[in-house]
C-alpha cells in the first residue's frame, strides 16, 4: 500500500519515522534496535536517508595529505527492502541528486524495483561537500529534474529515451516542502510556486523540514491550500537533544526557536536538562499539531530516538 494511502486510511494521526542507514562497516542491528522500540507506535512507514561521497583529506604516514573520496553511510536500497521483509513496514527510501548520478539514480530505482520497494522520498541532498569539479550535466540540479526522471521511469523511458516495460506498481513518493522557507529561495512565494510544480507533476504528499513553532505551519499550510495544493502536508519533527542546538539548528536548518522554548534551553545547565526540555515542548507541540488534525506526525530520529519514543509515549 502506498505511503499516501496509509496516511488517509489511518483511523488516527499516523506515526512515521526516519533513520540513518549505518556507518560503513557497522552491523545493521543498529536500525533494527531504533525500529524495535518505536515498533509499539505503529509506524506506517520508515524512512532512510541516503548519502553521498565526500571529499576528505586524509594524513598519510610521512604527514602529507591526501584527497580522497569515501561514503560513510552506503546501503539505504538494500536496508529498505530489509526493513520491509523483516518488520512488514512499508519502507521509504531517500533518493537525491546531489552525489548522484542521473545513471545511479536509474539502477537505484530499477534494483528498487526488483526489491518491491516502490514509495520514494525524492529531495534535493546537501551540496556542501560536493566536489566542485564533478561534470554537473551528470547530475540533476533539483529535485524538479529528479522527480521527471522518475516519472519517465514509471512511463517505461530510460534516462536515454529507450522503452522498456514499465513497472506494474509504478513508485509513488513525497517531496520536501520548508514552512520558513528555503534558505536559497528569494522568499516564500518562490518557494510555493515550485511546490505546486512538484504537485502538478506527481508528488502524492509533503513532508516538512523540522520546525519548532506551530503557527508558522499553520500559516504555511493556509498558503498552500489558498494556492490549491491540497495533498497532505505532514510535519516534520524532532525534539531538542543539546544546549548547542538553540544556535546550531536555526543556522544549519533555518528553524526559527520560539522564545519560551530559547529561554528555557538558555536555562540549562546541561544536555540532559536541555533533552528533558525538548521532550517537554515536543510533547506540547505535537498535541497541538494533532488537536489541529494534521493528518500525520513523521520525526527525525538522529541522536533522537529515546526522546522520540518518550513523546510518542504521551500521544499515541
Amino acid at each position: 500500500m502506498r505511503v499516501i494511502d496509509l496516511i488517509n486510511n489511518s483511523k488516527q494521526t499516523a506515526f512515521s519515522f526516519e533513520i540513518l542507514p549505518p556507518v560503513k562497516g557497522n552491523s545493521i542491528q543498529r536500525v533494527y534496535k531504533i525500529i524495535d522500540k518505536l515498533r509499539e507506535f505503529d509506524p506506517k512507514y520508515i524512512n532512510i536517508t541516503s548519502h553521498h561521497s565526500e571529499w576528505i583529506y586524509k594524513t598519510l604516514p610521512d604527514g602529507t595529505f591526501q584527497k580522497v573520496n569515501i561514503r560513510k553511510r552506503p546501503g539505504s536500497v538494500a536496508i529498505a527492502s530489509a526493513i520491509q521483509n523483516k518488520y512488514g513496514i512499508t519502507a521509504v527510501p531517500h533518493i537525491i541528486c546531489k552525489g548522484f548520478t542521473k545513471e545511479e539514480t536509474e539502477y537505484a530505482l530499477i534494483d528498487l524495483n526488483f526489491l518491491g520497494v516502490h514509495d520514494l522520498l525524492l529531495l534535493r541532498g546537501d551540496v556542501k561537500t560536493l566536489d566542485p569539479n564533478q561534470d554537473p550535466s551528470l547530475f540533476h540540479d533539483y529535485a524538479t529534474g529528479l522527480q521527471d526522471q522518475v516519472n519517465n521511469f514509471n512511463r517505461g523511458v530510460a534516462l536515454d529515451g529507450s522503452a522498456f516495460e514499465a513497472n506494474e506498481t509504478p513508485f509513488s513518493y513525497g517531496m520536501a516542502c520548508y514552512p520558513e522557507k528555503h534558505e536559497e529561495a528569494p522568499n516564500l512565494d518562490s518557494d510555493i510556486y515550485y511546490l505546486k510544480e512538484k504537485v502538478k507533476n506527481g508528488a502524492d504528499y509533503l513532508v516538512t523540514q523540522m520546525f519548532f513553532d506551530n503557527e508558522k505551519y499553520y500559516s504555511f499550510v493556509d498558503r498552500c491550500r489558498a494556492e490549491g495544493i491540497t495533498v497532505p502536508i505532514i510535519p516534520g519533527i524532532k525534539p531538542i537533544m543539546l544546549k548547542n542546538q538553540l544556535t546550531v539548528l536555526p543556522k544549519i536548518f533555518r528553524s526559527d526557536i520560539p522564545e519560551p522554548l530559547a529561554t528555557e534551553l538558555r536555562n540549562c545547565k546541561t544536555d540532559d536538562e536541555a533533552k528533558a526540555v525538548g521532550v517537554e515542548w515536543c510533547i506540547e507541540q505535537c498535541k497541538d499539531l494533532i488537536g489541529h488534525g494534521v493528518p500525520s506526525l513523521h520525526f527525525y530520529t538522529l541522536l533522537a530516538t529515546d526522546s522520540v519514543y518518550k513523546v510518542a509515549k504521551e500521544i499515541y
